[in-house]
């Protein structure tokens, strides 16, 4: 009986993985934008990966944060070691589902994306508009949102709170594969 179980298991497993048909961004993008008096800082960030799970509408969103690049070495470098710290928090995540997903419509369509976002350690419920195209059998979503710096405990020090915004913009662009696993 114990044999039995762990071949159940596998057998029911094999079943749903036939009954899904996943999507893949191998290199998404992801860029974001501080508007200030003082300066302005943007970066962007070509190695985001993204699954989509077409038969349920689920999404999942891996950024790995020491990947972005940005105009000047020492932006990065502050970004890196003093605000992420990406040697603790390597990477930000976002797991979530498209509502009203229909994967055989064709047309452009925006749907909200509702989930969770985590970045520097902290969990923040999002519901993201966003624009879905389905081109020449590909499909493209894109978007943005905002993310308040205090809501994910990063700490400006007072004397530079004047060069870094309190909400960042972040636009994404991901252009999805089909997945062979």
């Amino acid at each position: 009986m114990n044999k039995l179980i762990p071949i159940l298991f596998l057998v029911s497993f094999c079943v749903h993985a036939q009954n899904t048909e996943k999507i893949i961004a191998r290199q998404g993008n992801v860029a974001f934008f501080s508007y200030t008096s003082v300066e302005n800082i943007k970066a962007q960030n070509n190695q985001v990966l993204s699954i989509i799970d077409l038969s349920s509408g689920e999404i999942a969103v891996n950024i790995l944060m020491n990947a972005f690049v940005f105009e000047k070495a020492l932006m990065r470098e502050h970004f890196n070691e003093s605000y992420i710290e990406s040697d603790i928090y390597p990477k930000a995540t976002f797991e979530g589902t498209i509502s009203d997903f229909d994967s055989s419509q064709s047309e452009p369509h925006t749907r909200i994306v509702k989930g969770t976002f985590t970045m520097h350690g902290v969990t923040k419920t999002l519901d993201i508009k966003t624009k879905i195209e389905k081109i020449d059998g590909k499909y493209i979503l894109t978007g943005t949102f905002e993310a308040v710096v205090k809501d994910y405990d990063i700490k400006i020090p007072p004397l530079l709170a004047g060069n870094i915004a309190k909400t960042i913009s972040v636009d994404f662009r991901f252009e999805y594969d089909p997945y062979d696993s």
